[in-house]
């Protein structure tokens, strides 16, 4: 790495240590995840140097003398390593976080269509538990987990946690006023919606010949069903509505055996007292991921200079000093030369397996 060598004792020590306990099958895992860590840990060493940032080699024995560890190279390093972090984030990454930020404090809770959402906004404009609903209904694991409320958030952490535009709603929302209904595309949630047509069935070979949608909520399902009944393409009508990978290549046309699809579908694709020709009902399906969802949001308050959580400081703390290492790693300029082959990493895990 640069100007620094690392040896085959070094690396299969690192292996040891790191696959405490473990299989050679796990050492044999984790070979490439090992020779990584040397790279990042000294290119760490480096960088840091480069900000002015070291730790004494006293301040590496007084720590290997107080937690008990062997005082060899390895350890030297890797108690290096975590004394360099703790000073990167208090000295050089800390002043890169504000203590103070705009803040506002956010119910929220996420369904899986217009109506469901009307509904139940109309349900909590009638003094209905906006915590209680969402604890049942949204379909947003943090909103759910926590009954709606996430509490006083600066956007950057919202952002974070949800990752979708619907937090440039939240901060632009007038405040103390339940929203309508917001579209959000970007958001995933647990819960589908199959449509099945079963056109052919061959109980000698076990197979059906199905035509298959997976929609985003009862609603559009239901919205879709009406429109195949009134005669409309069953092909374009998928690759236009369903989520399924493949779509546009099959047209939602399956050729399956038992036990392919999802169990929902399996059952309703193989169910013999069901005719061919008929459109199932919207079948819910909660082991599946869909796109698209509508939010509700109430913003209790605004504060415009209100002191960051530490928790959420020491967080985008260790976001920014991934960037910086990712940065790091990404920096043509640094010589970063790999002698490991195949030949030598099982070689080295081999080694590392004897103990």
């Amino acid at each position: 790495v640069n100007d620094t060598e690392f040896t085959m004792d070094y690396y299969v020590e690192m292996l040891k240590l790191e696959g405490t306990g473990q299989e050679a099958s796990y050492l044999s895992y984790i070979a490439d995840s090992v020779a990584q860590d040397i790279q990042r840990n000294e290119l760490i060493r480096q960088g840091a140097l480069e900000l002015g940032i070291s730790v004494t080699d006293e301040e590496v024995k007084k720590e290997l003398q107080e937690n008990d560890l062997p005082n060899k190279e390895l350890y030297q390093d890797l108690v290096r390593q975590q004394l360099l972090t703790e000073r990167l984030l208090s000295t050089h990454f800390d002043p890169q976080v504000p203590l103070y930020a705009t803040q506002r404090q956010v119910m929220a809770m996420m369904l899986e269509s217009e109506s469901q959402a009307l509904e139940i906004r109309g349900q909590i404009e009638s003094d209905e538990d906006f915590i209680e609903l969402a604890e049942e209904m949204s379909l947003e694991p943090f909103s759910r987990n926590r009954g709606g409320e996430f509490g006083w958030l600066p956007k950057v952490i919202l952002q974070d946690m949800l990752k979708t535009s619907i937090v440039d709603d939240i901060f632009s929302h007038e405040v103390g006023v339940l929203s309508q209904p917001i579209y959000d595309e970007e958001v995933e949630k647990g819960v589908g919606y199959w449509l099945v047509e079963v056109l052919a069935r061959d109980e000698e070979e076990e197979e059906a010949h199905i035509q298959i949608m997976l929609l985003g909520s009862e609603a559009e399902a239901l919205n879709v069903k009406s429109e195949l009944e009134a005669g409309a393409e069953w092909g374009d009508l998928a690759v236009e509505h369903s989520q399924l990978k493949g779509v546009k290549e099959n047209r939602g046309e399956w050729l399956v055996s038992p036990g392919e699809m999802e169990p929902v579908v399996d059952e309703y694709a193989f169910n013999l007292n069901l005719d061919p020709g008929v459109i199932s009902e919207p079948l819910r399906d909660e082991t599946m991921t869909t796109k698209g969802g509508y939010w509700l949001i109430k913003v209790l308050a605004e504060d415009t200079n209100r002191r960051v959580n530490t928790e959420y400081r020491d967080y985008l703390k260790a976001k920014a000093m991934d960037e910086w290492v990712n940065s790091l790693l990404d920096d043509k300029s640094n010589i970063i030369v790999n002698y490991l082959d195949a030949e030598k990493k099982a070689w080295a895990v081999e080694q590392a397996a004897r103990g």
